[in-house]
């Protein structure tokens, strides 16, 4: 189907801190003209005026609030076009659902209210130069993960921060748990057979104190019987969502009560905490509580929502089931934990008409993830994409669904998304490939098991300029780049697994080992030190050892042997000045005994990480499937 052309024309510009001109980067412009050219070309945004969008998220003015609003602008209609169950007011109140819609609407407003986050104000009482900033309305509707089905309609009432300036806002930083860390504590949790809870924060944000008093809009679509908007607008005296800050506020508040109440923060994770034989895990209003002893986790959420200690509103969920957009399914029959993500699956399938129901005809489906006998490069002699589905969107739910529960799609989702600014035809095709690869492995994800006689283990493996052509070498340098991919493993489950291009020309296959060796130690390191806290804790990981050992194991014999005894030579000196910095960690001690982490030869046909690097044929695949994700 044919789409209409939607250019994105001049952008205004606003005046940086030193005087100079700010322009937005090309590459979100480019991301905003691909998503408009999407959005207009259907309802609701096809006829959305500035007046329909005006002071909601991503619009014009949020990215550029000295610019004239008054102009007409395809910015305008940037909408939250990469998922249709996020709506905007304008798009929910034009939806079949739009009843649902204002019906969350009425209970967000009223649950405000009534827990006092703001009052009403005449608005000649604003103290002067304090703005009335626009209150932004954000609509979505929440699906099982493993169904789909819709189970409930949520709108949120939120400050526009676009607008807040000031030294109070000047640092917003709030960290969120890893998924390192809600996978170590699952597979603690089956290890040592845990109980877990998961918690949800009612109005999480709203809980924490207003770093400042702000002024704000009543929201569109309320109607307050004998109140003026025009006269009177909303004194915010709580941390509500939107704010720049927001996000800081909450977290900072929660850990305050928390340690309160006798937790203690891990020193290696800033969203990780400890009590008694209990850990608990926070990603924002979303957190998970394991421990041994049922009664001390049930002692621990009375704590956290008794007003005289932790005093926070809470809502308990029971065992561990859907967080974050993962179906965790706990398997107590075969001892495991399956997270799988079949929704988010379908609607890539959908999306690309792959859908058997759908679909004219049935679809053929891969065994692999990427054919084996082809590399993807920028082709630059080849056709455009035909733009036949928006390849910005389904690379950023390939990307997610390959970082939470597919990471044998890695190396595929890597190679499809480094050529999304200038798709061709083979990277249209490569992205349907994988699609059908999906297709016929749409509800399987990965497998956490227990096995007790492994420890903390890392698989590095790299191929050296493997994607070298000389045909476009000189237009295109990165094909002279290594690739190296690595897996973290702990009790035989995957911890954290990445397939990436290497920063930097590696001179040998020697090197390339080395770079990819350093960049799985950067990250195997903190893992380590989180263990070793764990156990200072008093918590069992893996065995009953003084010290905590980890294995590397790595194909090629002179990294392994530079690694552990690096000789500085001409054509290593570069390699021992960037990339030795875990030394320490792989020699022994000056009191001698073994160092803690070890780098262990291991077969290259052996060698899983080999499936992170290159494309594999169904053989191998499969045998390295098996082993790093369990099925």
């Amino acid at each position: 189907m044919g789409q209409k052309q939607v250019g994105v024309g001049p952008v205004p510009e606003t005046t940086t801190r030193v005087g100079g001109d700010s322009r937005a980067p090309q590459r979100l412009m480019q991301a905003m003209s691909t998503a408009i050219l999407w959005a207009t070309a259907q309802a609701p945004l096809a006829n959305a005026t500035v007046q329909a969008v005006e002071g909601e998220i991503f619009c014009q003015q949020a990215l550029f609030p000295a610019a004239d609003s008054t102009q007409e602008h395809p910015l305008l209609a940037y909408g939250a076009t990469h998922n249709p169950d996020t709506l905007y007011y304008h798009e929910a109140m034009a939806a079949p659902d739009a009843e649902r819609f204002k019906v969350a609407m009425t209970k967000e407003y009223d649950d405000q209210y009534n827990n006092e986050n703001f009052v009403y104000l005449d608005r000649s009482q604003v103290p002067e130069g304090e703005p009335v900033l626009p209150c932004v309305w954000a609509m979505r509707r929440k699906r099982k993960t493993l169904t789909g089905e819709i189970y409930k309609w949520k709108a949120r009432a939120n400050l526009d921060g676009s607008k807040q300036s000031g030294p109070h806002f000047d640092h917003t930083y709030a960290p969120v748990a890893t998924w390192t860390s809600i996978r170590l504590l699952l597979t603690l949790a089956l290890q040592h057979n845990w109980h877990t809870v998961q918690l949800d924060f009612v109005q999480a944000y709203p809980q924490a104190p207003i770093s400042k008093v702000q002024y704000m809009e009543i929201p569109k679509g309320v109607r307050i019987p004998g109140v003026d908007p025009k006269q009177t607008v909303l004194e915010v005296r709580k941390n509500i969502y939107g704010g720049k800050d927001a996000g800081k506020q909450w977290y900072e508040h929660l850990v305050a009560k928390l340690i309160k109440i006798g937790f203690v923060p891990s020193k290696v994770d800033n969203c990780v905490f400890y009590k008694g034989k209990a850990m608990y895990v926070l990603y924002t209003d979303d957190s998970i509580l394991a421990g041994p002893d049922k009664q001390e986790l049930d002692d621990i959420v009375k704590q956290i929502q008794d007003p005289d200690q932790g005093g926070l509103d809470i809502t308990v969920e029971g065992d561990i089931s859907d967080f974050l957009g993962v179906h965790i399914h706990r398997d107590h029959e075969n001892n495991q934990f399956v997270l799988s993500q079949p929704k988010l699956i379908d609607s890539i399938l959908e999306e690309l008409h792959l859908l058997p129901e759908n679909a004219e005809s049935p679809p053929k489906i891969r065994s692999t993830p990427a054919p084996a006998s082809k590399l993807l490069s920028r082709h630059p002699n080849s056709e455009p994409f035909d733009g036949s589905f928006d390849m910005r969107r389904i690379i950023g739910k390939l990307n997610y669904l390959e970082k939470s529960t597919r990471g044998e799609t890695a190396y595929a989702v890597h190679q499809a998304s480094r050529f999304v600014s200038d798709p061709k035809v083979e990277h249209g095709h490569a992205v349907r490939w994988l699609a059908r690869y999906l297709l016929g492995t749409r509800d399987k994800g990965y497998v956490i098991k227990n096995d007790p006689t492994r420890g903390l283990e890392v698989y590095v493996d790299a191929d050296w300029a493997g994607n070298f052509d000389p045909e476009i070498a000189g237009e295109d340098i990165d094909t002279a780049k290594s690739r190296h991919g690595y897996v973290i493993m702990y009790a035989g489950a995957p911890i954290v697994w990445q397939s990436q291009i290497q920063d930097v020309i590696s001179l040998s296959s020697c090197e390339s080992e080395l770079v990819g060796l350093s960049a799985a130690l950067r990250t195997t390191i903190p893992i380590l030190e989180m263990l070793k806290e764990m156990k200072e804790q008093g918590f069992v990981v893996h065995s009953d050892k003084n010290t905590f050992h980890c294995k590397v194991f790595e194909d090629n014999t002179g990294a392994i042997a530079l690694s552990s005894v690096p000789k500085i030579r001409p054509r290593t000196r570069h390699i021992n000045v960037r990339y030795f910095h875990f030394m320490s960690y792989t020699t022994p001690s000056t009191q001698g005994g073994t160092p803690e982490i070890q780098v262990c030869k291991i077969g290259t046909d052996d060698q899983p990480a080999d499936t992170l690097t290159k494309p594999n044929n169904e053989a191998t695949l499969l045998k390295h499937r098996l082993f790093i994700w369990g099925w």
